[in-house]
């Protein structure tokens, strides 16, 4: 009797201890809240998935959700700002390096995220038109101005051209794009996929050489 009350006792109190940690966690609560929405809304329309669906994907209480996040809008918005945030801190700038070579690190650095948060990944590039407006917008608008400053840093030009801007956010659309499938169908290899997008930045770095011809210097410093 004893020793089973002491038992239960233990019992009891690990079991408490455990609830406590719980508790207390409450970033690494919430970041697993936002990994279970990343996941569903990369792969459902936005419109599709409810708080409950979250709740039971992180393996927890609906009242938990709207307890970090307010509604679904707060944490869609709050799952696309986290996913935009790691990817901005992949690409950090390189060691100075050749421009297209830096950009071929910075491409790797890219689809190192695309391939470690494909959830982060898909939810932020596929939501749709109607996903476009208010901060969602400026998440998604913001990563890609970011991005643009990043290649274009890494491309060493300051302020580019008319036609090299044209020519660089094509680009980057093509690496979305990319990724996006890649994730979908994962039939070409990665190394292969990367090797292809920089053939495709030199392909179209050769064209805009013909309309200006500062752009030839990317090519020549190959």
């Amino acid at each position: 009797m004893g020793a089973t009350s002491r038992a239960d006792g233990e019992r009891d109190s690990a079991e408490g201890g455990r609830r406590a940690r719980r508790r207390l966690s409450v970033d690494r609560r919430r970041e697993e809240l936002i990994a279970a929405a990343l996941d569903l809304f990369s792969r459902h329309d936005t419109e599709s998935v409810s708080i409950d669906d979250v709740a039971a994907a992180a393996g927890a209480s609906r009242a938990l959700v709207y307890h970090y996040f307010g509604g679904k809008q707060e944490l869609y918005v709050a799952a696309l700002r986290s996913a935009a945030e790691e990817l901005e801190t992949r690409l950090r700038p390189g060691n100075g390096g050749e421009p297209l070579d830096e950009l071929a690190h910075g491409l790797t650095r890219y689809f190192d995220f695309v391939e470690e948060h494909a959830a982060g990944f898909a939810a932020l590039l596929r939501g749709g038109p109607a996903n476009r407006a208010g901060e969602v917008g400026e998440i998604v608008d913001g990563v890609r101005r970011r991005l643009f400053g990043l290649v274009v840093n890494q491309l060493g030009v300051g302020v580019p051209g008319p036609v090299l801007r044209i020519t660089l956010r094509s680009w980057i659309a093509s690496v979305e794009t990319a990724g996006l499938d890649w994730l979908e169908h994962r039939d070409i290899a990665r190394s292969e996929l990367e090797r292809l997008l920089m053939e495709q930045m030199t392909a179209l770095l050769g064209v805009a050489a013909g309309r200006d011809h500062s752009v030839g210097r990317l090519l020549q410093a190959r």
